[in-house]
């Protein structure tokens, strides 16, 4: 399971994706005075943006400059004395916000990737400006009066079936933004939504810091045991950086395991580093996220009362593919009982290995990925060490995620070094149809920074719009270890699924063929988002594609079969607690989410406790994947009463790929049947008829299940 594709920061919804030259506040003139690079639109092919002309002080006046624009251009459609038409009205809003988008992806980018005190005191400052612009606009009274004219007379339309589901995409989005609501409930929601945004903001932020401040520091070597050599030197320079020199840093990554703690030997080491990471945000310090997520929480449930829903996963879902709490609950009920009980059935190998060592203790979830990784040895004898010297980074990225891609689209790729990125390790590639047409532009953000937010994503820096006539300009961020100048950079299996898996985003958004912004590529429900970027870690394992990336980074040597043959057994190994985990945290999440107006302000460590209770994944050695301190996915990152789509779209991914099992696997005609149905429909039609369209038939669960090792009945 692979963290989420990061969301930008208030998600400005696409309807900003836009351009419109016309209009006395446009900002899209040739050239700008006051050589704030962002307030003209960039020169540089596809218009991706040049980093090495925009500085940390061009945002807040760019910002400024947007937001007053982008209402001046509304205002202009709400205030329109013809009558509402198609063109006049969701048209023209598609066309607007065109200098409020660019800042906003370019700053979502750097603060998400590679930020600062500087641009962390903007993000908090700037956030609640953006809610009460994002208010301004979907509680207009004027304007919503347009669109809902617009969606009442839509069957007497004559428009092609982008334009309708373009229609009722608007009217439900701001019927569920509140544009229903009399004056009084929307002038108590624009403060809602400001306080939420400013809260948000400031759990990113604190989160970055206590992540930060909660790296372990080793000053006796000894106390690494287990780490591979790679692994020291990189500790060691995370020291000198640090200007902590002769002593090692391990930093934090973003969920609750962290990978060292399967190598690391020493038991009181692997304590430490899993007590940073259990604790980072909960040692009553500054950083301390419990009072700004409890505040976030009461916030919503303030929010879904005033719109008329009984809690806030209940009004969020209404756009989802799931629809409601209680089909996630029932999906859930599905799976937890089986996830479990093979969780505990792993503990009970664990343990037995832990005796027979005559280590004296019982199993905490400090001890279990480093016995487990023993259990696979002993089961599997597959040892992590042994295949990382091939899956070196490069030849997975060329080798494997880009020719995949080729085999599957008839794509191409070559690497630009003639743009500028915002930090030196970035790279850059453009694609290329079968027939050479251009598509766009991919930027590759791979090494672990301690200015980089953990996890990975994908996002845009530049849509895909016919309307607009613009082409995607798209980038992928993890947070792999760096190894040292000279070194090559040796990464996990589950580090090359998670180049698939951000890179299936990608996809989704290059083959984006939408008219307009709003519904393009990527932007659909988060329970159908992660569908393709799942299914495309599929092919990390496919044998052609395997052969073509998996070679060992000195001798050039394919990876023998036997080993091959090992991982594809192992494949099913350590399911129920990966399983469990997820789980654990999606559980969370709805039960954040499930909170009513009535509830009391709660104390974050209790209701945690309490809610895994209450779902029954309660185990001690198998804790969340993100517990609710440092869960940024659902308090800053678009994914509240959302989490479980990671669950959900499992079962879309798997058993999509049942149905290229059935007809031939990798091919280029199956490929581009995925392409066509999938990947290129962006949010045009229901999801479900998509799936199915696709499929044969609705969701089956039985692919999902058997794919993860687990009992089908």
């Amino acid at each position: 399971m692979k963290t989420a594709h990061k969301l930008p920061l208030l998600a400005m919804l696409t309807i900003f994706a836009a351009c419109n030259d016309s209009g006395k506040n446009s900002s899209s003139n040739k050239s700008d005075s006051s050589g704030n690079a962002l307030l003209v639109k960039s020169e540089l092919p596809y218009q991706t943006p040049p980093f090495d002309k925009i500085k940390d002080s061009d945002f807040k006046p760019a910002f400024e400059a947007g937001m007053n624009a982008h209402l001046f251009e509304i205002e202009k459609i709400a205030s329109n004395p013809e009558m509402p038409s198609f063109e006049n009205t969701l048209v023209a809003m598609e066309r607007s916000g065109e200098l409020l988008n660019r800042v906003n992806n370019v700053f979502n980018t750097l603060t998400g990737a590679n930020t600062n005190d500087g641009l962390q005191k903007l993000q908090e400052e700037i956030a609640p400006k953006l809610a009460a612009h994002q208010d301004a606009i979907y509680l207009n009274t004027q304007l919503f009066r347009r669109i809902a004219d617009i969606y009442n007379k839509r069957t007497t339309l004559t428009l092609d079936p982008e334009s309708t589901k373009l229609i009722e995409y608007f009217y439900q989005t701001f019927e569920l933004a509140g544009a229903k609501l009399g004056d009084l409930d929307k002038s108590s929601l624009k403060k809602l939504n400001e306080q939420e945004a400013s809260l948000s903001a400031k759990f990113s932020n604190q989160l970055l810091a206590a992540a930060k401040a909660g790296s372990v520091v080793i000053t006796d070597k000894s106390e690494l045991a287990g780490l591979s050599d790679g692994d020291v030197s990189a500790a060691a320079q995370a020291g000198k950086d640090n200007k902590q020199n002769g002593k090692w840093i391990l930093k934090l990554q973003n969920t609750t395991q962290q990978p060292m703690l399967q190598s690391l030997s020493n038991r009181t080491t692997r304590q430490k580093l899993f007590e940073a990471s259990f604790n980072r945000a909960e040692k009553g310090d500054a950083n301390d996220t419990r009072k700004t997520i409890s505040e976030i929480a009461r916030i919503r449930t303030e929010k879904a009362k005033l719109m008329g829903f009984a809690n806030y996963a209940t009004w969020k879902l209404q756009d989802q593919m799931a629809k409601s709490p209680a089909v996630v609950e029932t999906f859930f009920a599905k799976l937890v009982p089986s996830a479990t009980a093979r969780a505990n059935a792993e503990a009970t190998d664990i343990q037995s290995v832990i005796d027979r060592q005559k280590g004296g203790f019982k199993l905490t979830a400090y001890d279990w990925d480093h016995y487990a990784e023993q259990v696979r040895k002993e089961k599997y004898d597959l040892d992590e060490n042994q295949i990382k010297p091939y899956f070196e980074l490069n030849s997975v990225l060329k080798n494997g995620v880009f020719y995949a891609a080729t085999k599957l689209y008839g794509i191409t790729f070559k690497e630009r070094t003639d743009l500028p990125v915002y930090q030196e390790d970035v790279k850059v590639f453009e694609l290329f149809e079968e027939n050479g047409t251009a598509i766009g532009l991919f930027y590759c953000d791979y090494f672990k920074r301690d200015n980089k937010s953990g996890g990975a994503w994908m996002s845009n820096l530049v849509g895909q719009s016919g309307l607009l006539g613009t082409k995607p300009v798209i980038y992928n961020v993890c947070n792999f270890t760096k190894p040292q100048k000279g070194e090559p950079a040796l990464i996990s299996f589950d580090d090359v699924t998670t180049m698939f898996h951000e890179f299936g985003h990608a996809l989704h958004g290059f083959f984006a063929s939408q008219k307009y912004p709003s519904l393009s590529g990527t932007s659909v429900a988060r329970d159908f988002v992660e569908f393709p970027s799942q299914f495309n870690e599929h092919w990390a394992m496919d044998p052609v594609i395997f052969k073509n990336y998996a070679k060992h980074y000195k001798s050039g040597e394919l990876m023998p079969q036997a080993l091959i043959d090992k991982i594809k057994k192992a494949s099913a190994f350590n399911q129920g607690y990966s399983l469990t985990e997820t789980l654990a945290a999606a559980a969370l999440d709805m039960q954040w989410h499930k909170l009513t107006a009535n509830d009391p302000l709660q104390d974050v460590d209790k209701f945690e406790t309490a809610a895994l209770n209450k779902t029954g994944l309660a185990l001690s050695y198998v804790p969340p994947r993100y517990r609710s301190s440092y869960f940024l996915h659902i308090w800053a990152n678009g994914y509240a009463a959302g989490y479980y789509a990671y669950l959900w779209t499992e079962m879309l991914d798997n058993d999509a790929y049942s149905w290229f099992e059935e007809n031939g696997g990798l091919s280029r005609a199956n490929g581009q049947r995925f392409r066509n149905m999938i990947l290129s429909r962006g949010n045009t039609e229901d999801y479900g008829k998509m799936f199915k369209d696709f499929r044969g038939h609705a969701p089956d669960i039985t692919p999902m299940l058997k794919n993860r090792g687990l009992p089908t009945k």
